[in-house]
């Protein structure tokens, strides 16, 4: 792939980081490296999807909420193309959105947040495909 292409980050806290899901989603593995985002913590939520399940493995997926300051959410920032930001869309349930972040790199990244988490003031959000 063109490094030129990918053009976008993608925060990824679950699935996204296996090797697997990405093969099955990109048909590539992502470049990526280790960061956080700050101010999160995870819980879980149950999904139904059973094409969502059958790539990953499982039904229980990993969903951020908004914290306290202390808290920290690890991770990898990835880099994706705008296609493949599209793909990972398709790939995440409803009861997740994409959402505009600051790392604790500083970098801006997307990332998947619960639908009912709160966005930070000013976060941007994804408009539906």
């Amino acid at each position: 792939m063109d490094v030129q292409a990918a053009t976008s980050l993608l925060f990824t806290y679950g699935t996204l980081q296996l090797p697997k899901v990405q093969l099955e989603r990109f048909g590539r593995l992502l470049e990526g490296e280790p960061d956080a985002l700050p101010g999160y913590r995870v819980t879980h939520v149950r999904i139904t999807d059973p094409e969502v399940i059958a790539v990953s493995g499982s039904d229980l997926y990993p969903v951020v909420t908004a914290s306290a300051a202390p808290d920290v959410v690890e991770g990898t920032v990835l880099r994706v193309t705008e296609a493949e930001l599209a793909a990972a869309d398709d790939y995440e349930v409803d009861d997740y959105v994409r959402s505009r972040v600051v790392l604790r790199s500083g970098r801006a990244a997307w990332v998947y947040l619960g639908t009912s988490v709160p966005r930070p003031r000013g976060a941007a959000r994804a408009k539906a495909a």
